[in-house]
């Protein structure tokens, strides 16, 4: 009887799926969240929607769709080849680096209203300078594994 009791007490610990634990229980509080508040502004939501479906559409208002579309795939090549680039540098944190540096650089050129070369410099700086801050004091003093 003594070692049934002590079986509930036993820990092991699935380091494959470990990393998931967390992830799991966010998404599924996002998850809910979403849905109390698509339940609770559920008028207020849809009519929103549509308009931006139609200044989307092209059929109202202005739409700046290059720098629209061009944040989408920024944003996709991001997470797409750090993933990739994770591979190359498992556990160190550089594909975090290195995909933060060009993507708040390309980001920032995207947005820029006009360039010169003090602008280029600024961005460049920032491109620079931001993610490996981040990355120092995520990596390096926290010691947070990142990608």
């Amino acid at each position: 009887m003594d070692s049934h009791w002590l079986s509930l007490f036993d820990v092991t610990i699935d380091f494959s799926q470990s990393h998931l634990f967390f992830p799991r229980i966010v998404t599924t509080l996002l998850g809910i969240l979403l849905v109390m508040i698509l339940v609770t502004r559920y008028r207020r939501i849809v009519p929103a929607l549509r308009h931006a479906g139609r200044v989307v559409g092209g059929r109202e208002g202005s739409f700046d769709r290059k720098r629209f579309f061009g944040t989408l795939v920024l944003v996709t090549l991001y997470f797409y080849l750090m993933g990739v680039l994770s591979d190359v540098f498992p556990n160190t944190g550089y594909s975090f680096l290195i995909m933060s540096v060009l993507f708040v650089f390309s980001l920032s050129l995207l947005y820029a209203e006009r360039l010169s070369r003090r602008i280029l410099l600024i961005i460049t700086l920032n491109a620079l300078i931001a993610p490996a801050i981040a990355w120092y004091v995520l990596a390096q003093l926290f010691r947070i594994t990142l990608p």
